[in-house]
């Protein structure tokens, strides 16, 4: 699934190409229409066509297009979605779900091979942060903020980070290399860390996801960037689907196991076991 560097390099790319741009058009595959709209098309296009694009901005991992109407378009991608610039002469996108078509000659193509990513309409922009936690990247990520989203907790600390409502953006890949960063194991409980570990953990989250952005987002499989481009931080991550092969830091061979349901890789040296809510797999 897309993550905070994969969306914020999506939204660099578009942001340029489609602020001052208006929409003339939206064509949506019928069978895709009510998971990834939730409205008739007629509707759809009602409220977008004739609208002036004025901003692309990012909220955790959804995109939000501010129209000239003050409402905005919200896309996730969710695990396979994609997002590309494309002239409108070009040809169909592999799993192309939808398009927007701008005026002057260009489209944003909507692909998605499952069909899980989403369009919603909202009343304005900041609907959208309604129910999300700090951006690690922005001002409002504190230390204060991270050790009361952390604290009393007895959920392991990578679920915590999962959840959207308490930090914002992270996802599975980014989760897994803080932790590893920071040296904790990732099935500890949350409320358990002290003060050293939650400093590391807090300076990591930031770290990597500034990495992320930095290499343009992590391609394992579907993931493009705005110009249908894969990123290049999969060739730097540390942990992530490097079970089996030594770590870079000390040479023990990498792990996986299961934590709250989600593949986690990890370390066992440098990120000691102290209370496993995991299972080997």
């Amino acid at each position: 699934m897309p993550e905070l560097p994969e969306v914020e390099t999506i939204r660099r790319d578009l942001k340029p190409l489609v602020v001052g741009r208006r929409i003339a058009g939206v064509e949506v595959d019928p069978a895709t229409l009510p998971r990834l709209a939730a409205v008739p098309l007629e509707e759809l296009r009602s409220a977008l066509v004739g609208r002036e694009i004025t901003s692309l901005e990012r909220r955790g991992k959804h995109l939000v297009f501010e129209l000239d109407c003050g409402r905005a378009l919200v896309a996730h991608l969710r695990m396979t979605g994609r997002m590309v610039w494309r002239e409108s002469g070009a040809a169909t996108e592999p799993y192309e779900r939808g398009r927007i078509v701008l005026e002057g000659g260009n489209d944003l193509r909507w692909a998605d091979l499952r069909k899980f990513g989403t369009w919603r309409l909202v009343t304005n922009a900041q609907e959208v942060a309604a129910n999300l936690g700090p951006e690690p990247v922005g001002p409002d990520f504190t230390m204060a903020r991270f050790r009361a989203a952390l604290a009393g907790r007895r959920a392991p600390v990578k679920a915590v980070l999962l959840d959207q409502r308490r930090v914002s953006g992270l996802g599975n890949i980014y989760v897994d290399e803080a932790l590893h960063r920071a040296g904790i194991w990732p099935g500890q409980a949350a409320g358990e860390l002290g003060p050293a570990a939650t400093k590391r953990l807090f300076e990591a989250c930031r770290a990597v996801l500034e990495e992320g952005i930095a290499n343009r987002g992590t391609s394992f499989s579907d993931y493009v960037d705005g110009q249908g481009k894969e990123g290049k931080h999969q060739m730097y991550v540390k942990v992530f689907r490097r079970h089996g092969k030594p770590c870079y830091t000390c040479g023990t061979t990498i792990e996986r196991i299961v934590v709250t349901g989600r593949g986690t890789h990890f370390c066992p040296r440098c990120q000691p076991e102290r209370k496993s809510r995991g299972k080997r797999a």
